[in-house]
């Protein structure tokens, strides 16, 4: 079993669609083995996507990702990086394909709901920075 890593982001929790993406999650055969809703300071949402520190888009993509809570999990299936992947859909929702998440949930490609890890080294940096591993069940 692979896990992965996923973010419910603050435009999804505004709009009050948390439990609709979980239910998508769950439909999808994940089994979430770790689940917190919290608030990113910025320097939090700083350290996280700290990769993409040199590109234009970082100080407004950190902003947002500050602005209102979050929903954090960690999802278990067999290759679970690669079918949260296909479930979300493609960053931007208007090239996301019909049926995933971004397509029926995300606002633009700036606030496209969900996040999540995209390569086994990713989530293996991200899962730690929000879970211990005495919190994954």
């Amino acid at each position: 079993m692979e896990k992965t890593f996923a973010i419910i982001k603050p435009d999804a929790v505004e709009r009050n669609i948390t439990g609709k993406i979980i239910d998508r999650i769950e439909a999808a055969g994940f089994r979430i083995c770790g689940i917190k809703k919290l608030f990113l300071a910025k320097a939090e949402a700083e350290g996280f996507y700290y990769v993409h520190k040199e590109r234009p888009f970082f100080n407004d993509l950190c902003t947002f990702m500050s602005r209102s809570p979050v929903v954090v999990m960690v999802l278990e299936q067999e290759n679970a990086i690669v079918k949260w992947r296909e479930l979300m859909g493609a960053t931007n929702p208007a090239n996301a394909e019909a049926g995933t998440i971004r397509k029926e949930f995300g606002v633009s490609i700036e606030e496209n709901t969900v996040h999540g890890s995209d390569s086994p080294e990713s989530a293996a940096f991200e899962i730690p920075y929000f879970f211990s591993q005495l919190e994954l069940v």
